[in-house]
């Protein structure tokens, strides 16, 4: 059974990558309609990629 604090850090995870999901959504719609600048989709992919690099260094060092 998993601690409270493994439980925790395993929503972070899922909600770090939903939110990079998200952005990579958000901005394949922005950009089919056409009603943002490229700077604008650059920066939600930005923080989209943000979050998964949040995600990798919460996981840590793989075992090998």
């Amino acid at each position: 059974m998993k601690t409270s604090s493994e439980k925790v850090s395993t929503i972070i995870s899922l909600v770090l990558r939903a939110v990079a999901l998200a952005m990579a959504v958000a901005t394949i719609v922005i950009g089919i309609l056409g009603v943002a600048e490229a700077e604008t989709l650059i920066t939600l992919l930005g923080i989209g990629l943000f979050t998964l690099a949040l995600d990798a260094l919460d996981r840590g060092p793989e075992p090998e």
